[in-house]
């Protein structure tokens, strides 16, 4: 079995874990390992911006202020303080390498053109048009490829973590003086699967990043690309360390509804310039729901629109901006204007009709903003991690701020931390037992399917008791089955796909059914109010039980 060594290994190539793998290269060598092209990930479709404060008239003090009002009471407050006040120094970085973004014409000195989105005091996001993400992707990919102390493979997917704890399990370890305490369950490297030769291969690594992202795909209606499976919450799992909080999904409130649209998001940037939620008929319905209208929390407006649409039984509702002339929309939103144009929606002239649908998840691996886990050698930065930030529910636009900040604490930390050493531990071969070559891959479509219909139907915006104790039964049999076609068949990136995706939404269920109350993005009909004197506390789970083949 080929054994490939690096300094740090980073899983992922989205912004946390370019900004991770940049941050690294100055002080060792970096393999960046991405399951398909390494442009293809969560934050090149990220449309919205970056939350930060940038002028006079904003504080970290509101920004904070904001962003815990929208936690719902469980964030951590120290770690948003730290992250907010941060920002700037993370936005400078970012135009130093070459990132630009929009700028008001016409003004004497350079002013940002800082946008607005739900649950913001203050016009402070940064955004380089409607395809930020897409832009801060290129300026980072461009940077990390030029990098000699950088090698990115990509169309590889990284199997299962390997510890010293599982190794020692098999007779084999750190040799004495590596500087690994015997007792010490360690990260150590990885198995992962070359798409292409369908060569299973491992990586050994002092450090080892996970920059997995989220698992929108868990859902069956999603804002995020096929990548999104969760695959770093689950590899995470399976090695024992705790997950948390994963009941707080965020549904992103206005997805473009078109069968030609698919997960096509209209950024919370179009209500932020002012554009309305309405019914068929044209009538504004969020006044009912929040005083702050269509600009509230997304938890709130992802409900109201769930609502209205069960109480009319219409498949949508409608965002309306058409008080804003062509010129500006098509400056301000040049991408999804050509978008909805395509479609036969003038933004201009036209209704835009939306829906909710599965956007970005706030719990993840438990780790602190320098991205250290409850496991030595391994870290967890960005989506794929829960550092107390979003607590119940995510404020617009802070999820790219925590990617950028957290990666750079994190090299931080790893450059003051001797790296033990691992070169010298032997990994065994990848076991293939009696696997052959599947020839009932409908099962796999099947299963697919059948997970992300359960999660969607029992386990979406509203829940309740019985709808959670359905979706416990159904993925508890699901994931049985998975796991036995991944002990009979030779892996496959559709396998690992899915067996993480059922894994997650075990993690889901789970969390939703500890946690009796309603607070954030978890909702459910049986408690409907918070549990003041109860209920401010996270939601941990740590007990996989069993480990991969």
């Amino acid at each position: 079995m080929k054994i490939l060594d690096c300094d740090y290994l980073v899983l992922g190539s989205g912004i946390a874990g370019l900004m991770s793998a940049l941050h690294l290269s100055r002080q060792g060598r970096v393999l960046v390992v991405t399951k398909k092209d390494r442009a293809e990930s969560n934050t090149n479709y990220a449309q919205g911006g970056i939350a930060c404060v940038m002028t006079s008239d904003d504080s970290f003090a509101q920004h904070v202020s904001d962003t815990l009002d929208a936690g719902a009471g469980l964030c951590d407050e120290a770690v948003v303080r730290e992250i907010v006040s941060n920002g700037p120094a993370r936005i400078a970085e970012l135009e130093q390498w070459g990132l630009n973004f929009a700028e008001l014409a016409g003004q004497s000195i350079r002013t940002y053109d800082l946008g607005r989105e739900g649950g913001h005091s203050q016009r402070r996001i940064l955004h380089a048009g409607d395809i930020t993400g897409q832009a801060i992707e290129k300026v980072l990919l461009s940077h990390a490829q030029s990098s000699p102390n950088i090698t990115i493979m990509d169309h590889c997917m990284v199997i299962d973590l390997i510890t010293t704890g599982w190794l020692a399990g098999r007779g084999m370890g750190p040799a004495a003086g590596a500087g690994i305490a015997p007792s010490e369950n360690r990260c150590v490297g990885v198995y992962a699967l070359d798409e292409s030769s369908r060569e299973i291969f491992a990586i050994r690594a002092a450090a080892t990043v996970l920059a997995t992202g989220g698992g929108g795909k868990v859902y069956l209606y999603t804002s995020n690309p096929d990548i999104a499976t969760g695959d770093g919450v689950a590899m995470a799992w399976r090695a024992g360390l705790p997950i948390k909080n994963m009941e707080f999904i965020q549904f992103h409130p206005t997805i473009l509804y078109h069968p030609q649209a698919r997960s096509f998001l209209v950024s919370e940037a179009v209500r932020g310039e002012g554009a309305v939620l309405v019914d068929a008929a044209g009538t504004s319905f969020m006044e009912k729901y929040d005083p702050r209208g269509s600009l509230a929390p997304r938890d709130i407006v992802a409900r109201a629109i769930d609502h209205e649409m069960k109480l009319s039984g219409a498949p949508c509702v409608f965002l309306d901006i058409r008080h804003h002339p062509v010129e500006f929309l098509r400056g301000r939103f040049p991408n999804i204007y050509e978008r909805c144009l395509s479609l036969g929606i003038d933004m201009a002239r036209d209704l835009i009709p939306v829906v909710p649908a599965a956007h970005y998840f706030c719990g993840g691996v438990e780790a602190s903003v320098d991205g250290r886990t409850a496991m030595p050698g391994l870290y967890a930065c960005g989506e794929v991690a829960c550092t107390g930030l979003h607590g119940a529910n995510r404020l617009a636009s802070n999820s790219l701020l925590e990617a950028l900040v957290c990666a750079a604490q994190m090299a931080d930390h790893l450059g003051q931390a001797p790296a033990p050493g691992v070169r010298d531990i032997a990994f065994p071969e990848w076991e293939y037992g009696a696997a052959v070559p599947s020839d009932e891959s409908i099962v796999l479509e099947h299963n697919w399917n059948e997970v992300r219909t359960c999660m969607w139907d029992y386990v979406g915006i509203v829940r309740s008791d019985k709808r959670l104790e359905r979706a416990a039964r159904r993925i508890r049999n699901l994931r049985e089955e998975i796991r036995q076609y991944y002990l009979d068949y030779l892996v496959t990136p559709d396998i690992l796909e899915l067996r993480n995706i059922a894994d997650v939404g075990e993690l889901i269920i789970r969390s939703a059914r500890l946690r009796k109350e309603s607070r954030g993005l978890h909702f459910t009909l049986d408690y409907p109010a918070k549990n003041e004197s109860g209920g401010r506390h996270d939601t941990v789970i740590r007990d996989f039980p069993g480990r991969h083949g």
